[in-house]
């Protein structure tokens, strides 16, 4: 038997913690630090998301995890200098991969604070110098340059946990799980995202340019390991918004929309030319814009963060946001369920949402077509239902 004892478990006082193979030898190493069930979780989740975004675009891919799910995930495209201010990255010159873990950092900053960092190629010297100026709980990738070791060694005072992972395992096709001392097996979720899948669209519009078929699988594969029900927005090959874990599948979309409507805005120039005070840091920066783009947000809330400002910022009308939200075409959003009622997609055409992916099945799926058709989307059935849990 292989095993590797953690930190600890689920919690601190949870003390006898390991990961094992009754046969076999485990595919994953240590490199630095102790880490803890929680992390061990997150690092085998994140890796199964970049390997299936590498599979399919041959691209490098990024990961940004918190408690089993996606804060962020994205291939390696190049960024605008409008994005790269947005993610505060202007000063640094990007590798692919860099730009992509830049991208899934940056898809939600409040969400990603202290992320699980997950990579699809062996870490270089650029995706480690970004890193290294995040605040994160670990990373996993499937080799690490020398340099780039060194300078992620010296996180946390030399106990930031470092896993490598062997890129040529495949786990067996059936897995097992306790709960309340009763084991549970089921077949593992081995179902392909591919372009097969885009095939059945139900809408009358029928057009799906070849970067929006990416960003519709990049939804796909990243609800396959967000808890359910999810919702997941993407654009320009990176997720924008994630709605996970909720019991509603409208306040999933709700909650997926909200976060990719700060992202756009946070690209606007008003955003982009804010002027904070000098000893302002990355995370309150990131904080402070997060509540003044906050719809509802109270003056006893935004007062704190209003004097961070060097400068008063002019609040955004709704009208505004959604005039700004227009000058991005082809938003997309991918659900893992099927959607029950046209309230989802009223609120996703707030977001100029366009194209839509879901598995279809339900008994309304003629009125969810309808509303679909009367916000001139394209929408996919799947026939592929990717509950995670």
């Amino acid at each position: 038997m292989d095993e590797i004892k953690l930190r600890y478990g689920t919690n601190p006082h949870q003390k006898s913690a390991r990961i094992f193979l009754p046969e076999g030898k485990l595919p994953l190493k240590i490199v630095n630090g102790e880490p803890s069930y929680i992390n061990i979780i997150d690092a085998l989740n994140s890796w199964q998301l970049v390997r299936e975004l590498k599979q399919l675009t041959n691209l490098p891919a990024a990961a940004s995890f918190k408690h089993t799910s996606p804060a962020g995930a994205a291939i390696g495209k190049p960024l605008s200098p409008e994005l790269k201010k947005s993610l505060f990255v202007s000063d640094i010159e990007l590798s692919p991969l860099a730009a992509a873990y830049a991208r899934a950092r940056g898809a939600d900053r409040m969400a990603t604070f202290g992320d699980w960092a997950a990579f699809s190629h062996p870490v270089d010297i650029t995706t480690a110098q970004l890193l290294a100026g995040e605040v994160s709980d670990g990373c996993i990738a499937p080799d690490y340059q020398p340099e780039a070791l060194a300078i992620l060694k010296q996180k946390k005072n030399g106990k930031y946990p470092i896993l490598q992972i062997d890129p040529d395992y495949n786990p067996p096709s059936v897995e097992i799980r306790q709960l309340f001392g009763i084991y549970l097996e089921q077949e593992r979720n081995n179902a392909p995202i591919d372009e097969t899948l885009l095939q059945n669209v139900v809408t009358r519009e029928k057009t799906i340019p070849e970067q929006t078929k990416v960003d519709l699988l990049l939804a796909l594969i990243t609800l396959k390991y967000t808890q359910s029900n999810s919702v997941v927005l993407t654009y320009d090959g990176q997720v924008v918004g994630v709605g996970a874990g909720q019991q509603s599948r409208i306040h999933c979309t709700r909650l997926a929309c909200n976060k990719a409507d700060k992202w756009f805005l946070r690209l606007h120039p008003r955003i982009l030319n804010l002027k904070f005070l000098k000893a302002t840091t990355r995370a309150e920066k990131a904080t402070a814009i997060d509540i003044l783009l906050e719809e509802n947000a109270t003056p006893e809330e935004l007062q704190p963060f209003l004097t961070l400002l060097a400068e008063p910022l002019q609040p955004f009308t709704r009208e505004e946001k959604r005039a700004w939200l227009a000058n991005f075409p082809g938003i997309c959003l991918g659900s893992d369920g099927f959607i029950p009622f046209r309230d989802n997609l009223d609120r996703a055409a707030c977001s100029n949402v366009r194209y839509v992916i879901q598995p279809g099945g339900s008994t309304r799926d003629q009125t969810i077509i309808d509303a679909a058709d009367q916000y001139r989307m394209v929408m996919v059935f799947t026939n592929l239902r990717l509950f995670y849990h």
